[in-house]
């Protein structure tokens, strides 16, 4: 075993096919979280930045949540949503993209200037119509922002649910320490990595579709 190199590249081309279901799985147990969260964080954050009282005791309690251990939320959970169970590890995941999201979307309709807000409702903009058409699209920088954070986040905490035996590219972690193989565990931190940064790059791309000119902003404030 002393003499057991890092990586034995036979084996991850014998396993392709394994490694790239463990990735879809992976990204399948990571990514919907985000999207959740982000659906929930909407409406959240909307109240909140309607209602500013509220949002002191909600991001109180998420930041507990967030605070948790990940495994312990798992176990936890596992009476309600079952032992190796898709549920067991999206619920947690969704909560912490949802600590993460609340936040960056009431800093995003926050950051509305007042008169604009005025502008529009003196071009006869309702409050839904100005929401969808001013406020929304003024927040994107910051709604692309959290979930860059919260989808890195999810993608790296999906595989602790290997754990409990649901976890995608975690199983190679298992794996490698069960057998004092360092292959898989090699080949899941660069599989993890690879997803985050795709995923990331995909949401800068978003960014700059949807909010062209915070860009540009950017570009010449340095």
């Amino acid at each position: 075993m002393d003499d057991e190199p890092i990586v034995r590249w036979y084996w991850i081309g014998d396993h392709l096919g394994y490694l790239g279901h463990l990735l879809a799985d992976h990204a399948l147990l990571a990514l919907p979280p985000v999207l959740i969260g982000l659906l929930i964080a909407l409406p959240l954050g909307l109240a909140c930045s309607r209602f500013p009282r509220l949002y002191q005791p909600l991001s109180a309690v998420l930041n507990v949540v967030y605070a948790v251990p990940s495994l312990a939320v798992f176990v936890v959970l596992i009476p309600y949503t079952g032992l190796a169970t898709e549920a067991s590890v999206m619920v947690p995941l969704t909560f912490y993209a949802l600590a993460v999201l609340l936040p960056t979307t009431v800093d995003g309709l926050r950051a509305v200037p007042e008169a604009v807000r005025q502008a529009a409702t003196a071009m006869g903009y309702g409050p839904w119509r100005r929401l969808a058409a001013v406020e929304l699209p003024a927040a994107v920088p910051y709604l692309v922002a959290g979930l860059r954070v919260a989808a890195v986040a999810s993608i790296s905490l999906a595989s602790v649910g290997a754990l409990i035996g649901r976890g995608g590219l975690g199983y190679l972690f298992i794996d490698g320490f069960q057998r004092t193989f360092p292959t898989p565990i090699v080949a899941g931190i660069v599989l993890i990595a690879a997803l985050a940064l795709v995923v990331d790059l995909v949401l800068v791309g978003a960014r700059r579709l949807l909010a062209p000119w915070a860009v540009r902003e950017k570009g010449a404030g340095s």
